[in-house]
């Protein structure tokens, strides 16, 4: 198998294990067994779980690229969220979001990751924003760091922490709801 094939076979291999089991049980020799390979596979690429897990999200995880200009800030806010809830419903990423946010409670390596990831969703998210302003649907002033948490926070708890699937109505109810809170959002302080 050629290097990048085994790399990406190691790398859902990776993401299996970690949704079946939880990250603290995650067994290199499973890992290697499910992806066709020999441990020294895993050994060569990486030095830790933390190395395996961060190298695994980088290059697998989910891209939700930000849509193009839809015109308004409802329809740019209601294509965020169909698209995230796409990745929100993928099986793997139910089950590894949770877990990867209680491991970042327990190591400041798996903090780095999860805070990692959380910036790059983050820096994709401000092109919306930036539309927005720019077409003066909000203000130039506006406390950037509340509107990000706002963008997915409603939807995240939804399906992440609830487990619920909202339809395409409730979505577009709750992108109205998030365009009314970013209007109100404020200065930044």
């Amino acid at each position: 198998m050629p290097s990048v094939a085994l790399t990406e076979a190691l790398y859902r291999a990776f993401f299996q294990e970690w949704a079946e089991r939880g990250f603290a049980a995650i067994s290199i020799e499973r890992v290697a067994t499910r992806a066709g390979a020999g441990k020294a596979a895993i050994y060569r690429r990486f030095s830790s779980h933390q190395d395996f897990a961060a190298a695994a999200v980088s290059a697998l995880g989910v891209q939700i690229a930000m849509p193009e200009d839809r015109g308004s800030l409802h329809a740019d806010v209601l294509v965020f969220l169909t698209r995230l809830r796409a990745v929100l419903r993928h099986p793997l990423i139910r089950r590894i979001l949770p877990d990867l946010h209680a491991e970042a409670a327990r190591s400041p390596a798996m903090r780095d990751l999860n805070d990692r990831v959380a910036r790059s969703r983050r820096n994709l998210a401000q092109v919306l924003l930036d539309r927005a302003i720019a077409r003066g649907e909000l203000p130039g002033d506006l406390d950037r760091d509340l509107a990000l948490d706002l963008l997915p926070a409603p939807l995240y708890w939804r399906m992440v922490v609830l487990g619920i699937t909202p339809t395409r109505t409730q979505l577009a109810a709750e992108a109205g709801a998030i365009v009314a809170a970013l209007s109100a959002v404020g200065l930044q302080e």
